[in-house]
Parts: C-alpha cells; sequence; structure tokens
C-alpha cells in the first residue's frame, strides 16, 4: 500500500488539535505517517503537541525554535517525508475519515489530485453530500480547480515534487502556495477533482483572540505579499500562456476585491502604489479589456504611476459603487442617507434614543431608565424604536419604525443611544454620541470570547461583536459576578456601572402595591390561583437560519392540569427568539403563552415560583426569594457541547435540578419542604448575585450617565 506523508505545520492552534489530528488517525487508508512542523508554538500548544508525540506512534513531531511562518514549515516537512504522497493540512481543519483513500485511489498516472472542500463553523460538523459524477477530470475549466490559490486538500505525488522541485515560497506570510501550485497548472493539461474526498475549512471564530493568519494581518501586508508573489511568478512563467493567463486573472480579481477595499477603508493606497504599478504594467492588456471602463482607466492610471488620477478614478468607482448599492433596495438607500446625508447634520443633545431587545418590546432596563427620567421630568426629547408604532407610553416619546428613514435620521443626530443589546453593525458612532449599554442579564451560559466554537451564529460573530461592542461608553452590571464576566468576556475597557439592573427595580418597588393584581387581570388569571412562571432559554443547537430556531416544549402540560389544574395556572414565556413557535390549543384557562407580553419583570412579580432551564431569568427572579425549579433535561448536551456554564450549577442553584415532568410536579407538591432544603443556598445565591438590587438601580444610571 502507498505511503501518505500528511504535514501539518503549527502555530498556536491548540483548541483545533484534536479535531485535526485525530481526523488523520481515523482515515481509512492505513499506510500514513503525520509530519507537525511546531513553528515556534507557545507553551500550552508545545505541551499540548508533545503529549499527542508520546502517545501517537504514527506522528513525527519536529520543533522549530522561532515561529518562521507556514511556508518554511511546509517545505521543512518535504524534507522529512518519506511517503509517495504528500498532503498538506492546515492545523485548524480537518478532513473526512475515507478523504485520503479516495484520493489514493483515484489519482491514477496524474502527478496530483485535488478533493472538495467544505466551509464550517466548528469541530466536527460533517457533511452528508451525495454527488451524481462525484470524479470529473477538468480540460477546459482547469484553471477553476486553483480558483483558491491553496495546496491543502490536493494529494500530490513525491516524485513530482523532488523532480520540479517544488517549494513555498517563504519571504511572504500569504499567498505562498501560489509557488507551489504554478507547476501543476503549467504541466498539466487534465486535473481530476474528487468531490467526496473532503476536507473541512474551519472559518476561524476569534480573529481578536485567536486570529488565523489571513485575519491576523493587514491589508496593507496582505496587497505587498500578494504583489511580491505575482512580481515572481510573471518572471518565472513568462513563457507559459497558461500560468500567465492564471496569474493575470488573479491579479484582476485581487485588485478589484481587495485593492479597492483598501482604497474605500483607507482613502487611497500611496504605501503600496509603487509595487502596484510596477505589478499592473506586467498584466496583458487583453486581460482586462472586458472590465467597465472604470477599471479599465483605473488599472491604466496605475500602470502609468499617476497616484493622483488613480486616486481621483478611484473616488469615482467608490461613489459609483455607493450609488448603484443604494438603489438596490430602499434600506440600502436609506443607509446611504445615514451616512451621506444624515450624520452631516448636528448632533442633538438632548435627544435620547431607546430600544429594546431589536425593537421588539417595551422592556428591560430601557424601559425603567426612560420611565424613571419622565417621572423626574429630565428635560429630553425621548424617541423609542419598534418594530411596530403605536403603542401607548408614558411621556409620550416619539416612536420610530426599526430600519426606517426616521431610524437612520434619529440615530444619527441623538446625543445618547440606550440599547440592551446590540445596534447593527453599518450604524456609524459619531464622537460625540453617548452609548449606554444596559445588556439583558447575569451569566449562566459563555458569553462571546469566553466561547469556543460558534454554534448558532455566523462565523463572524465575534469579529462583529467586537466591533460592535467598542461603541458602548458604558455597560452596566447586575453584581460583581457580572462585572468581571463583562468585562472580559466583551473585551470591554470602558465604564462599567456597578449599579444592579434598572429592570429589577419594579420587584423591589411594586410587589407589595396592588400592581400584581392589576396585572393579573389585565392578563385574566384568576386572582385565586397560584401562578407557575415557565421561562426557558433558546438552544444554540436549534439554530435553523439567520433569526430562525426551533424549540420543542418539554413541559408535559396535560400532566400539569390533571395533577395542578384546580390551584396552579402555568404561563409561558419563551425566549425571543422562539416566541413564535408555541401551541398551546386544548389548554385555555390553565396555560397562557405569554411569549409576546411585553416585560416579563411584570410576569416575575405576579408569579409565585419559576420554572427555567439555563435562562439568566432566575438571576433576576431570585430578588423575590420565591422558589425557582431548573428543568435541565438536557443538562449534559447544554452544559457540555452547546455553551458550558461559567458555575458549577448542580452545587450554587438555589433549586432543585429536575429532568422530566414528573418531577415537577414532586417539587410544586412539596414547594414548602423544597424552600427549607434550600433555604442556605438561596442566602448565598442571593448575596452573591442580588445584593446589589435595591430599586434604585435607574437613578444611579441616570445620574451617572445623563449629566
Amino acid at each position: 500500500m502507498e505511503k501518505v506523508s500528511v504535514i501539518i505545520p503549527v502555530y498556536n492552534t491548540t483548541e483545533f488539535l484534536d479535531s485535526c489530528i485525530d481526523s488523520v488517525l481515523q482515515q481509512t487508508h492505513d499506510n500514513t505517517e503525520i509530519i507537525i512542523v511546531n513553528d515556534g508554538s507557545n507553551e500550552e500548544c508545545t505541551t499540548k503537541l508533545v503529549g499527542m508525540d508520546d502517545r501517537i506512534d504514527k506522528v513525527k513531531l519536529f520543533h522549530l525554535p522561532e515561529n518562521k511562518g507556514v511556508a518554511f514549515a511546509r517545505n521543512f516537512g518535504l524534507e522529512k517525508a518519506s511517503g509517495d504522497f504528500v498532503y498538506f493540512l492546515d492545523s485548524d481543519d480537518y478532513i473526512s475519515n475515507t478523504t485520503l483513500e479516495n484520493l489514493v485511489s483515484h489519482i491514477g498516472e496524474f502527478p496530483m489530485i485535488t478533493g472538495k472542500n467544505v466551509s464550517v463553523n466548528k469541530a466536527n460538523e460533517l457533511a452528508a453530500i451525495e454527488y451524481k459524477k462525484p470524479f470529473v477530470i477538468y480540460k477546459r475549466k482547469r484553471l477553476s480547480r486553483f480558483k483558491n490559490r491553496s495546496a491543502v486538500n490536493r494529494l500530490v505525488r513525491m516524485d513530482f515534487i523532488k523532480e520540479h522541485g517544488l517549494q513555498f515560497k517563504e519571504d511572504v506570510k500569504v499567498f505562498s502556495d501560489m509557488e507551489f501550485i504554478l507547476p501543476f497548472i503549467s504541466l498539466m493539461s487534465r486535473v481530476p477533482y474528487l468531490k467526496t474526498a473532503l476536507y473541512f475549512k474551519r472559518k476561524r471564530n476569534d480573529p481578536i483572540n485567536n486570529p488565523s493568519l489571513m485575519q491576523d494581518l493587514s491589508s496593507e501586508e496582505k496587497i505587498k505579499d500578494f504583489l511580491k508573489v505575482f512580481n515572481a511568478l510573471k518572471d518565472q512563467y513568462a513563457e507559459t500562456p497558461q500560468a500567465i493567463r492564471y496569474l493575470d486573472r488573479h491579479f484582476l480579481n485581487f485588485f478589484r476585491k481587495s485593492i479597492v477595499l483598501h482604497c474605500q477603508t483607507h482613502g487611497d493606497i500611496e504605501n503600496v502604489f509603487r509595487e502596484a504599478s510596477y505589478s499592473a504594467n506586467k498584466v496583458d492588456k487583453k486581460a482586462y479589456s472586458h472590465l467597465n471602463i472604470v477599471v479599465r482607466q483605473e488599472i491604466n492610471y496605475l500602470k502609468n504611476g499617476n497616484l493622483s488620477k488613480f486616486n481621483k478614478m478611484m473616488r469615482l468607482h467608490l461613489r459609483l459603487r455607493k450609488s448603484k448599492r443604494a438603489v438596490q433596495s430602499k434600506r440600502k438607500f436609506f443607509i446611504q442617507m445615514y451616512r451621506s446625508v444624515f450624520l452631516k447634520m448636528p448632533v442633538k443633545e438632548k435627544t435620547i434614543v431607546f430600544e429594546s431587545f431589536l425593537g421588539k418590546n417595551y422592556s428591560c432596563s430601557p424601559k425603567y431608565i426612560y420611565e424613571y427620567m419622565v417621572k423626574n421630568n429630565y428635560d429630553y426629547n425621548y424617541v423609542w424604536i419598534f418594530n411596530e408604532k403605536g403603542r401607548q407610553l408614558p411621556g409620550n416619546p416619539k416612536q420610530v419604525k426599526r430600519f426606517s428613514l426616521s431610524y437612520y435620521y434619529y440615530l444619527a443626530r441623538a446625543k445618547y443611544w440606550v440599547s440592551n443589546s446590540r445596534l447593527p453593525k453599518h450604524l456609524d458612532k459619531r464622537e460625540e454620541n453617548v452609548y449606554l449599554q444596559t445588556w439583558h442579564g447575569t451569566p449562566l451560559k459563555k458569553l462571546v470570547f469566553d466561547m469556543n466554537d460558534i454554534h448558532s451564529a455566523n462565523p463572524n460573530y465575534k469579529s462583529d461583536f467586537y466591533s460592535q461592542s467598542r461603541r458602548w461608553d458604558y455597560l452596566i452590571a447586575p453584581n460583581q459576578f457580572s462585572h468581571d464576566i463583562f468585562k472580559r468576556a466583551f473585551l470591554f475597557d470602558k465604564e462599567m456601572l456597578d449599579t444592579g439592573y434598572p429592570r429589577n427595580d419594579i420587584l423591589h418597588n411594586e410587589k407589595d402595591t396592588d400592581l400584581p393584581n392589576e396585572i393579573k387581570r389585565k392578563i385574566g388569571i384568576p386572582l385565586d390561583k397560584k401562578v407557575i412562571l415557565y421561562a426557558p432559554t433558546w438552544r444554540d443547537g436549534d439554530f435553523i437560519d439567520r433569526g430562525k430556531y426551533r424549540f420543542d416544549l418539554s413541559l408535559d402540560l396535560a400532566k400539569l392540569k390533571e395533577t395542578l389544574g384546580d390551584e396552579y395556572v402555568v404561563l409561558l414565556r419563551m425566549h425571543y427568539f422562539i416566541a413564535n413557535n408555541i401551541d398551546i390549543s386544548g389548554f385555555e384557562g390553565f396555560a397562557y403563552e405569554l411569549s409576546k407580553y411585553e416585560d416579563i419583570a411584570e410576569l416575575y412579580l405576579i408569579s409565585d415560583m419559576l420554572i427555567t432551564d439555563y435562562s439568566s431569568v432566575f438571576f433576576d427572579y431570585a430578588s423575590l426569594r420565591r422558589p425557582i425549579l431548573f428543568f435541565a433535561y438536557d443538562l449534559e448536551l447544554y452544559r457540555d457541547t452547546l455553551r458550558g456554564f461559567y458555575m458549577d450549577i448542580e452545587k450554587e442553584l438555589p433549586g432543585p435540578l429536575v429532568r422530566n415532568t414528573d418531577e415537577i410536579i414532586n417539587s410544586i407538591q412539596n414547594v414548602d419542604q423544597m424552600n427549607i432544603e434550600y433555604k442556605d443556598k438561596y442566602d448565598a445565591f442571593y448575596d452573591k448575585y442580588c445584593g446589589w438590587e435595591d430599586g434604585k438601580a435607574s437613578e444611579r444610571v441616570v445620574k451617572k450617565v445623563f449629566k
């Protein structure tokens, strides 16, 4: 059986190593050697690698004394490889267990065969794909198989590498693969492609703390590296039409995507203009004759070395691009108005914009901050953002629809923004803006930069969160526990307001008034019935698509009604992600679906008991010192796979963990005994998480932020 040398350069990828190395060890092709080149990694990563080397016979581990770059590490690995074939794998990626066998069995007499790359967000995410024609040999369109400019997921004959002296370009940080793959482009008239040889390319989700190489470099560095590689290869393959055509295509593609984007972000390309001009003069004019006149003229000015005219043409290009984008939809037109017109108007010093839960309701800390200011006659103009206007609110504020033209107008001009969740990424906070971020709960589940894999959001979640949270000027903490986690998990370095949550003021100021009965009458709950509030969270694994989640109600309402219906009613309050997915037909009068009830704090106030799971609602509810049950039917999955917790919930929670409806019923029927059993835990929990709450958080926040 022919031997495959799998070369894996490693640089500070500790968290990804297990899935990467295991995917090679589990290959159905037995005859493999794993050559790991530790490219000057930190102590944690090096220790992990040494442990693997000690345990696994197939691993050959080599340590470089300092970081030399992926090209050097791959070249080093080639020197140590003894296989008939070579296969390159990045240490944050992984492959399906039949990938090597499939490639070896299909390579035939070809010097190289390539497999299919699949983008994934997390470890062990596999793609179940069936193909009518899994094996294709490309002739006319063979250049398309090298579109990604990468050497990964290509099985290459070692004798071909030696015959042609193939190497990776070591004097650049990125685009070094192009030097390795150009010989295949120039020498292969047919390129085999196997779709069942799967390579899982991880989208690195933490470009702040743990970036990939491409995420870590500035756009200027990437441009310089690309141009250096392009120039060298253009000279080397000047007499090879196929390679020249490939290089010209990639220069033009890189120009339109990377260089134009750099100009849009930084204003011009003065620092790389000379190199770009030199490279542009190597491009055949026929290669860009089909492009639009603006791009053709830009390249001509670039060739001529006319920086002034190039920048003028680039500004025209960007204006045309913005105009084209603006007419694509009403929303994009509003965004263009926001950036081009509204942001140039003066800031309204006495205007405050409020939003809660992405405009879904009038609730949470923004509501109570607003009502405190109205009640105490603060001299401000108030604007509330809603998905639908027309609410009856105290103080009669201006109401605007989210993403309307008015939405962009007021966000551009208001001095103050108050929100409990992230505002859209495309909003540009002005220097004179003040952004009060109230957030929306004490964290039980791991947050943002404390998370490894992202199971629900897009792979840009952490970078998006980072850029959005840089706009926050103040962040409210409900307790010291949250203060510490927020600063770390949000990488927040501005002013934390250690005030408690304004949204919990109602739990201290109104619990002994007639407001609870008023709320019950409004909802239609019998005053003689006790109230159980069921408020579960959403699960990252129930993510379907952007903004879409499924949820299965694991609570057996029929059994609850049968045993408790004479004494209790149940209120169902789902997370706003899943609020539209619950059907309680047949349980009217016993179960009340209140997911769209705007203010959950009012539901706390009328409830005699809370049932939740991993939602942060229990931190707030504990302020009332009323019984709490934790319905953790999927505890192991949620704790160990989906999110992870900040506390040992089996030891610290102020109530019992229950796994099914029978255990819930038993706890409710024996609630007095439960209260006695959990009294000490409840007291300790209250002191740690509710000690800052006293009904005056809104006052403290307002006096600090609104001078």
